[in-house]
């Protein structure tokens, strides 16, 4: 489904409730400590910047808001992605920005493998995530979860050392988790995927409708 539960307005014991500890298991079967999302209440924490793709002067801005365990979002990648890039993103005329939701803990592991490589990786993870979602899912376990999205991470380049530090990185989890609440939450985000179009939200849509869309936004 995608209309789901976000994190964002939940106290710091009602979202240790819903995620359970983030806690990740070692291909050694050592546990691995991550963080608790009630931290990312802190108002300290700093935000992220975004992560755009395209030309920043572009007429048009599409901002997706998705999960990495949603599988409307990787049927979105997989029929809508490809045509909106091809026609609008590589020829100059949108600029492109996901951000990132998590619903659960394994949406957030996700995440952390497709920041790991840095800004140039990005979206050829993002890509590799959704493509192969239903493979790193598996039977749902959380071991195996655990241990296909290192193998993910390898499969793009990243060396076991580079996946254990982004996986690891308390700090960084704790800006992801503020980051997506403060952006889904001055969005009014409630599904996914949701978009955010020249400032104005819209729902999932196939692609005729967002292909439509981005016509009047640029007709203006």
């Amino acid at each position: 489904m995608n209309r789901r539960s976000f994190l964002l307005g939940l106290s710091g014991a009602a979202i240790l409730a819903v995620t359970g500890g983030w806690i990740a298991t070692r291909q050694t079967g050592v546990a691995t400590g991550f963080v608790t999302p009630a931290a990312a209440q802190d108002s300290d924490v700093e935000v992220l910047p975004d992560i755009p793709m395209g030309d920043a002067d572009a007429p048009v801005t599409v901002i997706e808001y998705a999960s990495f365990t949603c599988p409307h979002c990787a049927h979105w990648h997989d029929t809508v992605w490809p045509k909106l890039k091809a026609e609008y993103i590589d020829t100059g005329k949108v600029r492109f920005i996901l951000r990132e939701v998590y619903f659960d803990k394994f949406g957030l592991w996700a995440g952390m493998i497709a920041q790991c490589g840095g800004d140039m990786k990005y979206y050829g993870l993002v890509d590799m995530i959704y493509s192969e979602q239903k493979d790193w899912i598996g039977d749902g376990q959380q071991a195996t979860i655990a241990a296909n999205l290192r193998k993910l991470g390898r499969k793009a380049g990243l060396s076991d050392d580079q996946i254990e530090t982004c996986l690891n990185d308390q700090d960084r989890a704790k800006q992801m988790v503020a980051t997506f609440q403060k952006n889904a939450g001055a969005d009014e985000i409630d599904a996914t995927p949701s978009f955010v179009i020249n400032d104005e939200k819209y729902s999932n849509m196939g692609w005729e409708d967002f292909k439509d869309v981005i016509e009047k936004k640029l007709a203006g």
